[in-house]
């Protein structure tokens, strides 16, 4: 069998435009490296082309999450704690230029336009309080981590304000962080009203398969990977309207009511 010829600079870039990447994008982007195949340049290649679509005005944000079993606490360094979910986001961490939010579990990192300030605010404790949150390291979720800012902050391209984006690179939904905003959502909301509100946990291949069908995904190839890209914004809103709509489809354990 025949090798597949490594990807370009390049084709990448063009791949990420056909599927809708356009300049000026903030792009929260979720990765197997392993996905996109041989690439001419590796990872390197892959976040060059990135920004060569984006360009000096996008924003470009990765998890860069420290997700060791045991006491991750114990084990964070801000400056050197590798990120664990997957060898393209520990290579962007390592790039010179790229800076990383101070948190002991759910770290992002960012390049870019206004990169610094968006990871600046990760000790704050204002916003949504979530499961992970622990002192003296502020709301992982809260108003200034850089998932909310990342969905707030828009992307300005000729003038006009553009909604941030997900980029999926060859990885499901189980992958994506902002499933967990939508829990968190949810749980602030019910705990408005229920101090004891239990926190729920989402089933994300299921609430994925039913955002895919709601037509708002593109879908293509970057490399050798399946890719998915959409609104930060539209995906957290839609998918919230479904969860408090019908819980008990989402949700992995959530009692039906009777007569549903």
């Amino acid at each position: 069998m025949t090798e597949p010829k490594p990807r370009t600079r390049d084709e990448l870039a063009a791949d990420l435009r056909a599927l809708g990447v356009e300049r000026g994008d903030t792009l929260f982007v979720h990765s197997s490296f392993k996905s996109l195949g041989p690439l001419d340049g590796g990872a390197g290649a892959m976040v060059a082309a990135i920004e060569d679509v984006i360009g000096p005005d996008g924003l470009l944000l990765m998890p860069s999450f420290n997700l060791h079993k045991g006491d991750r606490a114990a084990t964070w360094n801000h400056a050197t704690s590798p990120a664990t979910t997957g060898w393209l986001t520990e290579f962007f961490r390592q790039m010179p230029g790229t800076v990383r939010s101070d948190h002991y579990s759910h770290a992002v990192a960012a390049r870019g336009r206004g990169a610094a300030e968006i990871v600046a605010g990760h000790r704050r404790h204002e916003g949504m309080k979530s499961p992970w949150d622990l002192a003296p390291w502020g709301a992982s979720y809260g108003e200034h981590s850089p998932m909310i800012l990342a969905m707030n902050v828009g992307a300005m391209a000729v003038g006009q304000p553009r909604p941030s984006k997900v980029l999926m690179l060859g990885v499901d939904y189980h992958s994506s962080t902002y499933t967990h905003v939508v829990e968190v959502i949810d749980w602030n909301r019910r705990l408005a009203t229920d101090a004891k509100a239990e926190y729920f946990w989402l089933n994300r291949e299921k609430l994925g398969a039913w955002w895919d069908e709601q037509g708002r995904v593109r879908r293509g190839r970057v490399g050798l990977a399946e890719c998915r890209l959409f609104g930060i914004r539209d995906f957290v809103e839609t998918c919230c309207e479904a969860v408090v709509r019908e819980p008990w489809v989402f949700y992995k354990w959530y009692p039906k009511p009777e007569g549903v």
